[in-house]
C-alpha cells in the first residue's frame, strides 16, 4: 500500500479517530455540514481487482476510496491543506487501517491530488452528496 510505507507517525497532540468522528457530527448536527481533518493515506497495486467492502471490484485507476464509517457511494471533497489541491472521490470501501489515517484514496485520486509519491498528506474532508 502506498501510504502504508511513507514511515508517517502522527504527532501525539493529533485527536484519535473517534474524537474527529465525534466532533464531525457534532458540527454537522450543528451547520449541516460535515468535515473532518486529518491524514489521507492511499492504496491501490495490491489491491486492484479486488473486491471492495461494498462488493464491486477496486479499480486503483476510479475515483474511489475507503473511509471507516461514511456510507458506500457518498460524495467526499478531499482537499489537501497544504496545496490547496482538491479531489472529489467516492466511498466504496473500509479503512484505513494504518492508525492515524482518516482516509485511503485510490491511486489516481491521490496522483490527482498531488500526493502519491510522498504517501500521505493532511487533508480536510467534506460530504458533496
Amino acid at each position: 500500500m502506498g501510504g502504508e510505507t511513507s514511515g508517517y507517525v502522527p504527532p501525539k497532540s493529533e485527536k484519535s479517530y473517534g474524537d474527529q468522528q465525534k466532533d464531525a457530527t457534532e458540527q454537522h448536527k450543528q451547520t449541516g455540514k460535515h468535515e473532518m481533518t486529518g491524514v489521507a493515506s492511499w492504496y491501490g497495486p495490491g489491491f486492484h481487482g479486488k473486491t471492495t467492502a461494498n462488493g464491486e471490484k477496486f479499480n486503483q485507476n476510479a475515483m474511489t476510496a475507503a473511509h471507516k464509517t461514511l456510507p458506500f457511494n457518498t460524495k467526499v471533497k478531499v482537499t489537501d491543506l497544504d496545496t490547496k489541491k482538491s479531489v472529489v472521490v467516492r466511498i466504496n470501501d473500509r479503512g484505513p487501517y494504518a492508525k492515524g489515517r482518516i482516509i485511503d484514496l485510490s491511486k489516481k485520486a491521490a496522483d490527482k491530488l498531488g500526493m502519491k509519491d510522498k504517501g500521505h498528506a493532511n487533508v480536510k474532508l467534506e460530504i458533496v452528496k
